[in-house]
């Protein structure tokens, strides 16, 4: 009974970071060291998609060192890749024997035995996903699958979040200064503004009126 404990605490903590921490890198950094504590695992990362280079880019990511996030470009075409097609829950119990590794000798290299890899999917769009790493080979139950599930699906819902506030408030900013006093003048648009040289106002008023 204590992991189910452990991970309902750290899935409210990620929670509360999402909710009172405005810089999604941070409570990105906050996620991945979470879900790393709360399995007892190597390491965790977060990658969105980038559907113009179909590939995977790290958010954030912690107990990974440098040269392994730094070994290549991860595309989505190769690594995992039924995380992102099929949008299911992939197990790795071994990296060195298993074609669906893109990087099989940097997994060794760094140490990492079995990979959880599930999808972040808001609405219908793929935004990204949650990997999880481990030292030494591992079966993963489903409640570990439940609960990086959970967390993958908050935080995708928070970094979607910031996305919208981040337009909304972009928009209110323009709204704001077309309503601008100082500008409105010059914006105002005369009743024939716009109309062809070659129609005259008497002419418009015509056409207008059929």
């Amino acid at each position: 009974m204590d992991k189910p404990t452990v991970n309902y605490e750290t899935l409210v903590r990620i929670t509360k970071a999402i909710s009172m921490i405005r810089d999604p890198e941070e409570f990105v950094l906050i996620t991945v060291e979470g879900v790393t504590s709360a399995l007892n695992v190597k390491g965790c990362a977060l990658f969105l998609f980038s559907p113009k280079s179909q590939e995977l880019k790290v958010a954030g990511s912690y107990g990974l060192s440098n040269d392994y996030l730094d070994k290549g470009p991860v595309s989505a075409l190769r690594s995992i890749a039924a995380t992102l097609q099929d949008a299911q829950p992939v197990a790795i119990y071994d990296v060195a024997d298993d074609p669906r590794i893109q990087y099989p000798d940097a997994a060794i290299k760094e140490g990492i035995a079995s990979i959880l890899s599930l999808p972040i999917v808001i609405g219908e769009r793929l935004v990204g996903c949650m990997r999880v790493y481990t030292a030494q080979p591992w079966e993963f139950t489903l409640n570990d699958v439940n609960f990086v599930q959970a967390v993958a699906q908050v935080v995708g819902m928070g970094l979607e979040m910031r996305r919208i506030n981040k337009g909304l408030k972009d928009s209110i900013d323009i709204l704001k200064t077309m309503r601008d006093p100082k500008t409105l003048k010059s914006r105002r648009r005369t009743p024939y503004e716009g109309v062809p040289r070659s129609f005259g106002a008497e002419e418009v008023t015509q056409t207008g009126a059929g």
